[in-house]
């Protein structure tokens, strides 16, 4: 019996990576042994898990299961023994422990954990995008943006790229440089998701200004002179006009976090 092949019944109300993982874990400890994993994901009903201890039943081996629903787990226990199938509960007596330790019951909510993974994937990758796609980088990339923010430069274009990024939003920005015409990618994608950044020209100046000293240099020439830059917020006004399908919003008076808001409300709503 040592080198038949066995079988092991994974029962999750997920999708079953997670007793998965644990499984491989304590199997690596066992040499010349054969095994054959079966994964029932998704047993959320009463019919789910008597339709998957059917598939079990054809070729017995032991169920190991991960179910939060107390109703279902005693269900799959109950049709177990009354099978004679050995099953191992891997998720409750965790459970009752924590619940215990912080004095509050479970949530009971199945799915929780691979929600919560893919929500941190997703952030991940948006992150990686959005640093990808900053400041103009890889314009051939626009069209996979959820976002498209553009203005003129330290007009907060990064900060709210990656503070949006952090809530899960692929976010491209590109700026607008007045007498240098923006990609051409720019018009081809969807215009309702592009964001038009205004800013007073004092408040830019002195962020640029700002700037200029933290780098060690002295505040002059057209990136710091008043004149110019409201130049180049008059270019960025009237590339706007042109374009009614964007949103335009004035990040004067407005920290990242209420622009982005903003933005959210505006586009997602």
């Amino acid at each position: 019996m040592n080198g038949a092949m066995r079988h092991i019944y994974l029962f999750s109300d997920a999708t079953g990576e997670t007793v998965e993982r644990v499984l491989r874990a304590a199997l690596s400890q066992f040499r010349d042994v054969e095994a054959r994993i079966h994964r029932m994901s998704k047993i959320r009903s009463r019919e789910d898990v008597l339709s998957a201890l059917e598939e079990v039943l054809k070729e017995p081996g032991i169920v190991i299961y991960t179910l939060v629903d107390t109703e279902l787990a005693q269900l799959l226990r109950d049709e177990a023994e009354a099978h004679g199938l050995d099953a191992l509960d891997l998720i409750s007596s965790l459970l009752f422990k924590l619940s215990a330790f912080f004095g509050v019951p479970p949530q009971n909510e199945p799915g929780l954990l691979y929600q919560i993974n893919s929500d941190y994937h997703k952030r991940v990758e948006a992150v990686d995008f959005t640093v990808k796609h900053d400041d103009g980088q890889d314009p051939r990339g626009l069209s996979k943006a959820d976002f498209v923010l553009v203005g003129v430069s330290r007009s907060s274009k990064t900060p709210l790229s990656m503070y949006l990024a952090h809530k899960g939003y692929k976010v491209a920005n590109v700026p607008l440089v007045k007498g240098i015409d923006p990609p051409p990618e720019l018009f081809k994608v969807d215009q309702g998701k592009i964001v038009g950044l205004l800013i007073s020209p004092q408040r830019l100046l002195e962020i640029r200004s700002a700037r200029l000293k933290n780098l060690g240099q002295m505040p002059k020439g057209s990136y710091a002179d008043y004149e110019k830059i409201e130049e180049e917020l008059n270019f960025c006004r009237q590339l706007y006009r042109r374009h009614p399908q964007w949103l335009v919003i004035d990040v004067t008076k407005k920290s990242v976090e209420e622009s982005a808001a903003e933005i959210l409300q505006k586009l997602c709503s």
